[in-house]
């Protein structure tokens, strides 16, 4: 009896070029948020050097879960959960991010401003995970919640975030396209220019009459009075004090003076 064949296993393993783990906004994000895990701290620096010398051979990232496998005295099986993020806490940041994410592009690029910014990478209100919301787990004999071989993992999901960002949202199981579809909905409610369109029923209403359809709304501006131009004369022509006298005024509807005494 023939057996089917093996199919032959597929790894995509952490390659890091040069000393920096990671080099995107959400990569170093992530690796930032990291380091700020006091909990952790003693544990970081052989991670760091572990995935720099490539000993994170196979990484994958699905809806709160991180898989890996991990070189070390023999090959570790690393599995790290992770909470999805609640629920009120994603409406929240939707909420605050409301009309300053303009595309998806500008988004995974992390070209966002700087509030954006502050917001998504917030250590308590933002999208990376506390360490309560973390369950570390190594196949290796070493007892710690984090082990060299989990913390090299942690590091390589932020190298892996440089060319896949929205893995950071897969992960906490929220879709990244609702901070622009927040955008979206912000400009519609928001307030316009302060000259105002009247619908064509409300025309229709105030004026009594029918609009054509196809036509646009109209703008309405409120009227202003006539004011008297700067170059208008203040009232009526001077007049000369020795108008007995004078014989210079202007024939017409409007006489000037045109004598030297106009002034005096």
């Amino acid at each position: 009896m023939s057996r089917a064949p093996v199919k032959p296993l597929t790894l995509a393993p952490v390659a890091i070029e040069g000393r920096k783990i990671a080099v995107s906004f959400w990569g170093r994000s992530w690796c930032d948020n990291l380091e700020s895990y006091r909990d952790y701290e003693y544990r970081l620096p052989r991670g760091r050097s572990y995935v720099r010398h490539g000993a994170v051979l196979d990484l994958s990232v699905s809806p709160g879960k991180i898989a890996a496998l991990v070189s070390g005295s023999q090959i570790y099986e690393v599995e790290i959960t992770i909470k999805p993020l609640a629920q009120t806490h994603w409406s929240g940041i939707k909420t605050r991010c409301a009309g300053q994410v303009g595309s998806l592009i500008e988004l995974l690029e992390g070209r966002l401003s700087e509030g954006v910014m502050r917001i998504v990478t917030h250590s308590d209100e933002g999208l990376f995970p506390k360490p309560s919301e973390i369950q570390m787990a190594c196949s290796c004999p070493d007892s710690a919640r984090m082990c060299k071989h989990v913390a090299a993992v942690m590091y390589g999901v932020g190298a892996r975030l440089d060319a896949q960002p929205e893995l950071l949202f897969v992960l906490r199981k929220v879709e990244h396209a609702e901070l622009v579809a927040g955008a979206a909905d912000f400009n519609a409610t928001r307030s316009g220019p302060q000259r105002k369109t009247i619908a064509d029923s409300q025309l229709s209403d105030v004026f009594g009459i029918e609009i054509a359809e196809g036509l646009p709304a109209v703008s309405v501006t409120t009227a202003k009075k006539p004011g008297r131009k700067k170059s208008d004369p203040a009232g009526p022509p001077p007049v000369c004090r020795r108008r007995s006298s004078c014989n210079s005024r202007d024939q017409g509807p409007t006489p000037r003076l045109r004598c030297r005494n106009r002034y005096r």
